[in-house]
């Protein structure tokens, strides 16, 4: 696994995930309550052996930079280590990454200078448990130049990803993103029986996706970029029109991943972490998730009742409070009588003091946190909200898509943003 350099793509604008995306770049956004999504694939690398690793970022990324700068620190006697590649102004260019080859591109002089065999090329804005040392030994056993991470799935989530079709060897011989046409769909469907024959129940699953893990030969990768220097896509520009020049295989996983780039998926996911029989456990021993470590202390609940929620550390949930399946983020306040239900609540970067909360009540300005007696109802909260008292976030007219002063409705949910202030007696 020394041989294997790890680049994770962090530099997207997240717009899909906006407006949890308004002050931070894509893979700082927290998720269930304590992590953020550059905690996944890159607690996945440590827990495989695979310690040498880069984040490409550019947009709003200082938030990022000091999560890595604070979390990830190895022995300085061994060979790991977690950079930071910002998009930056060179000689040759001077422009934002275009897409996902360009950000691999801008970074091709320390891919030649490592002495790596592999390059793995991951994204980051999923969540899923991988021992990457299982793909490792398939590509290298297979002999492949590329080696793509596939998952099955049904015919009424095929459109949704990037579907491959295989031979009898595993080699890819199409990928077509987001098929919707039933011929193309026809034409994908994997042989009855064949997952079966692999070892998974199919379940209905009738198609591979892609999900966004790349394992290629180093060599290869930089012929790729090398014959294709303007391509911008390293899915469709540069490995869905090389199926014939090169070997590009699938390997087939079977368990839980999940995309949580858009504001719908991002809520169910956390709706899905907070149910009693959760698709994805962050304290599995198999496979640990590291973040920052804060020296919070335990959170406190006071005669409140809370069916199907995750707490995170240093919580305060006042007396009378009703919480259903929720995740509840670090140093959140809830106050009294409080009504919370399929809600996510990001928390706060820090406390406030006594000081602070009467200079807010003097110049009417709600604590961090949901004030006493409101009900909110599939929402996020993102950091550092202030919900006033008696506050109503319900969507009570089921609006697919708005934005307001103080919030942003995608697919039926209501976010409110970092920092935003909802007064006292406010419905959204």
């Amino acid at each position: 696994m020394e041989d294997v350099l790890t680049l994770i793509l962090g530099g997207g604008r997240g717009a899909r995930l906006y407006p949890l995306t308004k002050h931070r770049s894509e893979p700082a956004v927290p998720i269930a309550g304590k992590y953020r999504l550059i905690d996944i694939p890159i607690s996945n690398c440590i827990n495989s052996d695979l310690k040498r690793i880069y984040v490409l970022t550019q947009f709003l990324s200082v938030s990022l930079h000091k999560h890595l700068a604070h979390t990830y620190k190895f022995d300085p006697f061994s060979k790991g280590f977690v950079e930071v590649l910002p998009a930056q102004q060179t000689n040759e260019t001077a422009a934002w990454y275009s897409g996902t080859a360009d950000a691999v591109r801008q970074h091709l002089s320390h891919v030649r200078q490592d002495p790596c065999h592999q390059v793995l090329i991951l994204c980051s804005d999923q969540l899923y448990r991988i021992d990457f040392r299982d793909m490792v030994k398939t590509h290298r056993r297979s002999m492949a130049d590329i080696s793509l991470a596939v998952l099955p799935v049904t015919r009424d989530q095929a459109s949704n990803y990037g579907i491959v079709k295989v031979d009898d060897t595993f080699r890819i011989t199409a990928l077509v993103e987001k098929p919707t046409r039933s011929e193309e769909l026809d034409a994908l469907r994997l042989p009855a029986g064949w997952l079966e024959q692999q070892g998974v129940a199919s379940r209905g699953r009738e198609y591979l996706a892609n999900m966004g893990i790349y394992l290629a030969n180093r060599p290869a990768l930089l012929h790729l970029f090398e014959t294709q220097p303007t391509a911008t896509d390293l899915v469709t520009q540069l490995f869905a029109q090389n199926l014939r020049t090169h070997y590009i295989q699938a390997h087939v996983l079977d368990g839980y991943w999940a995309d949580v780039g858009s504001i719908a998926s991002y809520h169910e996911a956390h709706l899905a972490l907070a149910s009693n029989n959760p698709p994805f456990e962050f304290q599995d021993n198999t496979g640990l998730i590291y973040t920052r470590m804060r020296h919070l202390p335990a959170s406190r609940l006071s005669d409140a009742q809370l069916s199907n929620c995750l707490v995170s550390d240093g919580c305060l949930v006042q007396e009378g409070a009703h919480l259903e399946r929720c995740v509840i983020g670090l140093r959140s306040r809830i106050g009294k009588n409080v009504r919370i239900c399929e809600t996510v609540v990001n928390g706060a970067d820090r406390y406030e003091t006594q000081a602070e909360r009467d200079s807010n009540q003097r110049r009417s300005i709600p604590d961090l946190g949901v004030g006493e007696g409101s009900i909110i109802e599939r929402a996020i909260l993102d950091k550092d909200c202030r919900i006033g008292r008696g506050v109503q976030i319900i969507n009570k007219q089921k609006v697919r898509h708005a934005e307001g002063e103080n919030y942003v409705i995608r697919d039926g949910i209501v976010v409110i943003p970092n920092g935003a202030i909802v007064p006292d007696g406010a419905v959204i």
